[in-house]
């Protein structure tokens, strides 16, 4: 199939970008990278009117390191996030879970906030974002605001986006000393969405466990000390807790099993991590 007919719009700067969104609103969709937007496009599961074009703009392509954060533009790609120097001692979550998307040709065209804007519960960046509790930042012509990953997120395909709003940018906060983390996902083959997704962080303060791939959207756990005498009951009362549904893919049982033993294997590589760190 072919798209349905639509405009485009190639802005000379961000502001330009945000005038065509206070125009057009929700007849209007930003495209950057379009590895989920154009075959949307094809299968007219997406109609816009107008589509606006915010991959050329310099200013929205960089990551930037500020207070404890990677800022990252609604225009970076995720090889370039995925190439950055130290991004292992930076975001160690990230760089073991960016593998996971897709394929290498897909990540040198996506984009970090075209996956975040597009909500799919299965996919791994915004499963990091909650994981991390990072933060959206979304821009009109007239004023911006920030807004946490667990509030950002409203169900499947769903964000708090109004519809003359940007995402310009998302933040993932940097690795805190003697912290560990862990990721791991449960797929039909690579690069495929995860049939479950789970990412463990652990700290002085506790333990962790987000999943994704099982409800309408990844859900994070905070399970305290995560004492291994409690574990098996705590991952049990997460799997019952998910919306899990059967599917082509995987049973709702499937899933919460999967859950159950995802969970625990992060849930210790994380806390070992956190310890080697802590010694």
């Amino acid at each position: 199939m072919k798209p349905a007919r639509f405009s485009f719009v190639r802005p000379q700067s961000r502001q330009e970008i945000l005038d065509a969104l206070t125009e057009h609103g929700s007849d209007a969709s930003v495209i950057a990278g379009g590895q989920t937007l154009v075959p949307m496009l094809n299968m007219r599961l997406a109609r816009p009117k107008v589509l606006i074009d915010a991959a050329r703009l310099p200013d929205l392509a960089r990551i930037e390191e500020e207070k404890g954060e990677l800022r990252i533009g609604c225009a970076v790609r995720q090889a370039q996030l995925e190439q950055l120097p130290n991004l292992v001692s930076k975001q160690p979550l990230l760089a073991r879970a960016i593998p996971f998307i897709g394929h290498v040709q897909t990540r040198a065209r996506g984009t970090v906030c075209g996956s975040i804007a597009h909500a799919d519960p299965s996919a791994e960046l915004p499963l990091c974002l909650i994981a991390l509790q990072g933060k959206v930042h979304l821009r009109t012509r007239r004023k911006a605001r920030t807004v946490r990953a667990e509030d950002f997120f409203l169900g499947m395909m769903s964000t708090g986006r109004e519809p003359d709003e940007l995402i310009e940018a998302v933040s993932y906060p940097t690795a805190a000393p003697g912290t560990g983390f862990a990721f791991q996902e449960i797929g039909r083959r690579h690069g495929d969405f995860a049939i479950v997704a789970v990412a463990a962080v652990a700290s002085g303060d506790g333990v962790s466990l987000t999943v994704g791939g099982v409800d309408d959207v990844a859900r994070r756990f905070d399970l305290g000390a995560g004492r291994d005498d409690g574990l098996d009951d705590a991952l049990n009362d997460i799997a019952w807790s998910l919306n899990a549904r059967d599917d082509l893919h995987a049973s709702a049982a499937y899933r919460r099993e999967i859950t159950r033993r995802l969970g625990s294997h992060v849930i210790h590589q994380a806390k070992a991590e956190a310890a080697r760190c802590q010694s």
